[in-house]
């Protein structure tokens, strides 16, 4: 292995080259649409979006905000064969910061949140769209370092108050609002893909779950590959109110196991795969994962931001990963939410480059310009790099952060 070190700018730029390629053996999770810790991590994303759009289209900037410390808190519900029922709502804790004016024009926090919370259930678990309890713990305190000497304002106490959008400071220079870190490799591995595209194809709109309506959402799934041999544990639910009777949840069940199969056979070929349906399933006792919505949100379970799937959508501990929760972040300064972003679309660049692995971490310190971290470390697999390919790659993610805002503003990303 061999080590450049480089300051550009106020960056500290490491590179190492001829780094261990990632060992064959996996562990992966991750977490269908419909798990509440993904319908939470989606909800506040959408949230954070549709506040920007409104004050883009209203002000002209996004206002400051956040909303990932959003929380669900599961409801109740009844079910039985070929029925079942909402008996207690589902809680949305709407937690975070917003802006709640802006040069004394008010701003409809409240009534844009509920429109989007009712919206986003209606179309991801409609049989809980009639079944919320929004509570808004929304603020618009200050960040910390507003000192009072004289009968001044500080500036900081505008940030959350702006009297027009001046009084944003990132309209002149954007600034780290955090000191944390973002992080990103490429590529995965054949197993890693294949356990994305199966928990998509049971949670998401797919030929499987078009022809069988018994189908929930709330799929997760964790795999073991060592190469050669696949070893998958997966939850697929089923919605009561379309089975009618254990023998038919039966036949379901035998329906995903034969689909897991057909598909490990197109994504695996020649690898030996097991796979365990449903494992906490007593069929004698009628202990089924037999849901009326399709996801344990209904009965108890809880999602918070966070605690999902990171920004590439797996949940990986034999990679680098950070435990950020990026969704409902302020898309403009939040290095959450940016760096992760860019970490993992810089290590795909460079493994496109280098026809190898990669790995990028950008480290960032509060107060400093966003597109200038602190550190940035970059691990390449290859002997040869070109570290000035490698630089020029760099420089060019942290000139994107601008047109990386207006993505996320208007076309949406999504980050896990």
């Amino acid at each position: 292995m061999s080590r450049t070190s480089t300051i550009l700018g106020n960056t500290h730029l490491v590179v190492d080259t001829g780094v261990a390629q990632p060992p064959a053996t996996t562990i992966v999770e991750r977490k269908g649409l419909g798990h509440p810790d993904t319908l939470a991590d989606h909800l506040a994303e959408e949230l954070s979006r549709a506040y920007s759009r409104y004050t883009v289209e209203r002000f002209g900037a996004v206002l400051h905000h956040n909303f990932d410390k959003l929380a669900l808190l599961g409801g109740a519900s009844e079910v039985r064969y070929g029925a079942g029922r909402m008996t207690a709502p589902v809680r949305v804790l709407v937690n975070g910061r917003a802006a709640p004016m802006c040069g004394g024009e008010r701003i409809p926090i409240e009534e844009i949140v509920e429109a989007e919370v009712r919206a986003f259930f209606a179309r991801r678990l409609p049989e809980v769209s009639d079944h919320l309890d929004i509570t808004f713990n929304i603020t618009s305190n200050s960040s910390p370092g507003a000192v009072l000497t004289s009968d001044e304002v500080p500036d900081r106490t505008r940030w959350f108050n702006p009297r027009s959008i001046e009084d944003l400071r990132e309209r002149r220079v954007r600034l780290s609002n955090d000191t944390s870190l973002g992080t990103g490799w490429a590529p995965e591995n054949v197993f890693e893909s294949f356990v994305r595209e199966l928990v998509d194809h049971f949670s998401g709109e797919s030929d499987f779950t078009l022809s069988h309506a018994w189908c929930g959402s709330d799929v997760k799934l964790m795999g073991y590959w060592d190469g050669e041999q696949a070893d998958v544990v997966l939850c697929v639910p089923q919605k009561s109110r379309l089975v009618a009777s254990r023998a038919e949840y039966t036949r379901n069940t035998e329906s995903v196991l034969a689909e897991c199969h057909r598909l490990a056979g197109l994504r695996l070929p020649g690898a030996e795969t097991r796979f365990r349906l449903n494992a906490r399933d007593v069929p004698e006792k009628d202990e089924l994962y037999l849901t009326y919505t399709g996801s344990s949100i209904e009965s108890g379970d809880e999602g918070v931001v966070g605690r999902g799937n990171r920004v590439n959508g797996l949940i990986t501990p034999l990679r680098p990963m950070n435990l950020e929760g990026a969704n409902g972040k302020n898309p403009v300064y939040h290095v959450g939410k940016l760096y992760n972003i860019a970490a993992r679309r810089l290590a795909e660049r460079l493994h496109e480059a280098t026809d190898g692995h990669a790995e990028v971490h950008l480290v960032s310190t509060t107060g400093q310009r966003l597109d200038q971290p602190w550190r940035v470390l970059v691990r390449l697999s290859s002997p040869d790099a070109e570290v000035d390919k490698v630089q020029a790659l760099v420089a060019e993610a942290m000139d994107e952060f601008p047109a990386l805002t207006h993505e996320l503003v208007s076309d949406g990303i999504v980050l896990s």
